[in-house]
């Protein structure tokens, strides 16, 4: 499957109905991580809330992202102690990621323009949300070559070489 979602269809066709049914474990790469809302059975809740909800049933859950979140997200993020408090939920920030990547289970993945925002997602309504574009993709070649570069990145292999340590808040290795 080879799958161009735009705009909305980014939010319907992929965050709301595919993250959730992650089993093992969920990999998400932004560089913009906001105040994400998304449509429950009961109502909206925070994209924490899934993701919370997700480590509570086991599902690995890796954060990666280039900047500190915004306000209304740190606030939101305070009331997940199952992402504050367990090992399930990792979190790493790298000023140089640019990437926008969503790898579910390592048999399906996004990749795209959006930031893990409201906007970017689609989340937003009509007259509010950014014009963004991805594609959803299970090839198993390609899948294992992204994972294996985002891995290269999470245990923070290019740490010795980088160029741009002192704009990093919170290195990933020490030198």
């Amino acid at each position: 499957m080879h799958q161009l979602l735009l705009n909305r269809d980014i939010y319907t066709e992929f965050v709301q109905s595919k993250i959730p049914r992650a089993k093992k474990f969920l990999w998400l790469i932004t560089a913009d991580l906001k105040d994400l809302h998304v449509e429950t059975d009961s109502g909206f809740e925070p994209f924490l809330a899934v993701l919370a909800q997700l480590v509570e049933q086991g599902v690995a859950v890796r954060l990666m992202h280039a900047k500190e979140p915004g306000p209304r997200f740190r606030e939101d993020f305070d009331n997940y102690d199952s992402l504050i408090n367990n090992e399930l939920f990792e979190r790493i920030l790298c000023p140089r990621i640019h990437t926008k990547a969503i790898v579910i289970d390592g048999a399906q993945a996004f990749i795209g323009s959006p930031n893990l925002t409201g906007a970017g997602m689609g989340a937003k309504s009509e007259h509010r949300r950014n014009f963004e574009a991805g594609f959803v993709f299970d090839d198993s070649a390609h899948i294992d070559q992204l994972m294996g570069w985002i891995d290269h990145l999470y245990l923070g292999e290019h740490c010795h070489e980088c160029q741009r340590r002192e704009y990093c808040p919170d290195p990933i290795i020490d030198r």
